[in-house]
């Protein structure tokens, strides 16, 4: 019921929320939002467990899938899509898919969350595979949409995460792994799209970034598979070849070009005096692994 739901109750500390003036609705809200990493600290193991089913599954060709309704869905569509130039993937290693479609990233479907059946379609028309991870996400812990996907995922034999903000949350029931971060109430009643969308935002971006890392996609703190699709991110991957190899900017840029616009490649022939082709070759032996290649 919702009224057992730490995330629907009312906040005692702004009963009087419209009574008060915008500066102290901004420090109430400051207040509420500096309580979410402490909520997520206390979680590290349920979520290095989900990182490490990502690792397993990104190694075995398998994909990272996030699946939510309303905001939960949202965010997971949003960590998805900045994958791909953070770290060279393609669109379809990290999925985001939310209740009603595309549509309703921008006009909120509130009903299609009801539906398990549609989060287990949304699976099926992905193909879901064994070697998948799925993170069913839900504030609230009990969007039927989300279980219908975690329960057809368990089917297919893919790794399940449940990602919630109530503690003994009833999407849990339907994963191997859940993380149960307890933010509490709201300063606004039920607006789960405050503390809770923080706290989940966090988090994805804890899973993607840990697992990118854990398949090769840095070297140091540097993203070393930066897909450059515009002229900063051009000139980020100089910056990232420099900051690797301590050349000079035009000899970044005579890398750059040489290894085909590929910064790990770039760092590599830079450090081991190497060609493209022999770069590629050893980059390869070490699954891409550029700390390994060196």
């Amino acid at each position: 019921m919702l009224e057992n739901l730490s995330t629907e109750k009312r906040n005692h500390d702004t009963m009087k929320l419209d009574g008060m003036s915008t500066l102290e609705i901004l420090r109430a809200m400051n207040r509420e939002d500096e309580t979410v990493p402490g909520a997520i600290a206390e979680k590290m193991e349920s979520i290095e467990q989900a990182v490490q089913a990502a690792i397993e599954s990104f190694q075995a060709g398998g994909r990272l899938i996030y699946i939510g309704a309303g905001t939960s869905g949202r965010l997971g569509i949003l960590d998805a899509v900045e994958c791909v130039p953070t770290f060279g993937v393609s669109p379809e290693v990290v999925k985001g898919f939310l209740a009603g479609g595309m549509d309703a990233f921008t006009m909120a479907k509130e009903g299609v969350e009801d539906n398990p059946d549609l989060g287990k379609q949304e699976l099926e028309q992905a193909s879901l595979m064994k070697n998948d991870t799925v993170i069913g996400i839900a504030a609230s812990g009990r969007t039927p949409y989300v279980i219908g996907a975690l329960q057809y995922a368990a089917e297919v034999g893919a790794k399940t995460v449940a990602l919630s903000c109530n503690t003994g949350a009833k999407i849990s029931q339907y994963a191997q792994i859940a993380i149960e971060i307890e933010t509490g109430p709201e300063i606004l009643t039920g607006s789960t799209r405050l503390k809770a969308g923080t706290a989940q935002k966090l988090v994805l971006n804890m899973i993607s970034t840990a697992s990118m890392i854990g398949v090769g996609k840095a070297y140091g703190n540097l993203m070393v598979d930066v897909q450059a699709t515009n002229e900063k991110l051009i000139e980020r991957s100089k910056r990232i070849i420099m900051d690797a190899t301590q050349v000079d900017y035009e000899t970044a840029e005579l890398y750059y070009q040489k290894a085909d616009r590929h910064v790990k490649t770039a760092i590599v022939m830079i450090l081991l005096e190497c060609t493209n082709g022999e770069a590629i070759e050893k980059l390869e032996a070490a699954d891409g692994f550029v700390r390994k290649t060196l």
